[in-house]
């Protein structure tokens, strides 16, 4: 396993409660879009075992021919020890990040795309959006839904509709939207779905996408492969 050790070299504080780390890029890490890594603090290998309190798993917000790694985290004043220790960095100060992968590239398989996240779950379809802006063969559009109950909405800069490039972006901060909506979306049978959040709000979307007639195969998550069945397999006759 290969750690690369990088400095920040800059913190945008995108919301009150959100930050990205944006991070130096070593020489010879490479990533896609949709791609997590682990994202360590100094001193998480310094004994015979990992520290893990001191390791998180986080989504890249950036894309390679940005040339440089964004780390977007949420920081609640009231927070873990980890994130106050993520609070305090600083420009300069050193970081690891390894074990890179991507669980949600972007299909291209002639189809619609519904991205449906939950807060800084968006964070991880940046780079997707991005990627479709850049090229957009074999997509037929992509929506994208949020739900953010403070309504301090990210990257809205980015996540704006565009009719001429068949992208929709929406913003909701109720729950009884959002299912409303996600319920209207799930009308294209043949339709890609993206959904990023915590393990709840994914278990709630994939119920009701099931409800609706999506399938399995149809339903992306950034799991890694094994922990899929867990999620997609759902008894909807309980």
């Amino acid at each position: 396993m290969q750690i690369y050790w990088t400095k920040i070299n800059d913190i945008i504080e995108e919301t009150p409660e959100v930050k990205t780390f944006l991070l130096n890029r070593p020489e010879g890490f490479i990533w896609e879009e949709g791609s997590h890594t682990h994202f360590a603090l100094e001193g998480f290998n310094a004994g015979d075992k990992p520290n893990r309190s001191l390791i998180r798993h986080m989504s890249i917000s950036t894309l390679p021919d940005e040339n440089t790694i964004g780390i977007t985290t949420r920081i609640r004043e009231q927070c873990s020890e980890f994130k106050s220790l993520l609070r305090n960095l600083e420009i300069g100060n050193e970081v690891a990040i390894f074990k890179t992968h991507s669980n949600v590239p972007l299909k291209r398989e002639d189809k619609s795309v519904y991205l449906l996240s939950s807060g800084v779950g968006l964070a991880t379809f940046r780079p997707l959006v991005l990627d479709y802006f850049e090229r957009a063969d074999k997509i037929n559009q992509i929506h994208s839904l949020n739900i953010e109950s403070s309504n301090d909405f990210l990257f809205t800069n980015l996540f704006e509709s565009a009719p001429d490039k068949k992208f929709t972006a929406e913003f909701v901060d109720n729950r009884k939207e959002y299912y409303e909506k996600v319920k209207t979306l799930a009308a294209d049978k043949d339709g890609l779905f993206y959904v990023v959040g915590s393990d709840e709000f994914l278990v709630q979307n994939i119920e009701l996408l099931r409800e609706q007639g999506i399938k399995p195969e149809q339903i992306m998550l950034d799991k890694h492969e094994q922990q899929l069945p867990e999620f997609l397999s759902l008894d909807l006759s309980v």
